[in-house]
């Protein structure tokens, strides 16, 4: 693998840049090594594709598989594959989260080329979930195994809804580890523990789960590329910047989430029992 590329880790925790190849005109060794690398890595750089146009970005993400048409993000003219994330448009993802959990089939990768970028800020960060999951308690681990998460969205001007329930804890298919799969974007509650309950346990688990330590930060240049495994993964686009920011996403459709079997029911609340949400994660009331 050092043979075709200068690859360099970003932080202890997971991303590494990648120089000596052109995503453009990538080669079938070339994207085998690529795949290998994300295993790997989590997260890949490739900095300076200056010369990634949308057809080829379109032809290397379908390489990972069919490209997603995204619900309601606006699309570039032509290429409805291609997602517009652009900062005068409202395009700053700055909570934590992994993309599209809400659909029953999540993206497994998405491959973003930052075509405009400010002067300074506007640097996207990490997580690896695989560390979040491995240094959390035996007990709590065992719980988590145990329970699945109900991630949803909703309200868009377009009027798009959509809800899906996944295991706390995701296998991934490939390498066999299991991360922690909620996020402060997308999961609204435990459906089998009491709202307050789950409140607080999710509550906990999102501020673990956004510790320095397990992240990385990436500062971007134009014509920079990041390639994610979106199943093992949070990202952040920190805003701290007022210049334009302007990127082109492909994403790519992805698998069923697997973990454990649940071990328990839905929790049925009891007639007098109250909820009241404290916090942004508790979308769905219990009659929904």
């Amino acid at each position: 693998m050092s043979d075709l590329f200068d690859v360099r880790p970003v932080s202890g925790a997971l991303g590494a840049e990648v120089h000596g190849v052109e995503l453009a005109t990538i080669t079938d060794e070339q994207f085998a090594h690529v795949k290998e690398l994300l295993l790997k890595h989590l997260v890949l750089f490739f900095p300076d594709q200056t010369g990634l146009e949308p057809e080829a970005h379109i032809a290397f993400g379908r390489r990972f598989g069919e490209a997603e048409i995204h619900p309601f993000l606006p699309k570039l003219d032509g290429h409805p594959e291609i997602v517009i994330i652009d900062s005068t448009r409202g395009g700053k993802a700055d909570n934590w989260h992994t993309d599209v959990t809400f659909s029953q089939n999540p993206p497994v990768a998405s491959i973003l080329h930052l075509v405009k970028s400010p002067s300074s800020g506007g640097d996207t960060m990490w997580s690896n979930q695989y560390l979040v999951y491995e240094n959390l308690s035996e007990p709590m681990r065992e719980m988590l195994d145990g329970l699945t998460a109900i991630h949803y969205i909703k309200g868009l001007a377009q009027g798009f809804a959509s809800q899906a329930e996944h295991p706390v804890v995701r296998v991934h298919p490939e390498t066999g580890r299991r991360s922690l799969y909620v996020n402060r974007m997308f999961t609204s509650h435990i459906p089998q523990l009491s709202r307050h309950e789950s409140d607080a346990l999710l509550t906990f688990l999102l501020g673990f789960a956004e510790q320095p330590q397990f992240t990385c930060r990436y500062r971007w240049s134009p014509g920079g590329v990041a390639v994610w495994d979106n199943r093992c993964t949070q990202h952040l686009a920190v805003n701290d910047y007022t210049e334009p920011r302007r990127g082109q996403r492909v994403t790519i459709l992805g698998d069923k989430p697997v973990g454990d079997e649940p071990r328990w029911g839905y929790h049925r609340p009891t007639v007098d029992e109250r909820y009241w949400p404290r916090t942004v994660n508790a979308k769905l009331g219990y009659d929904e």
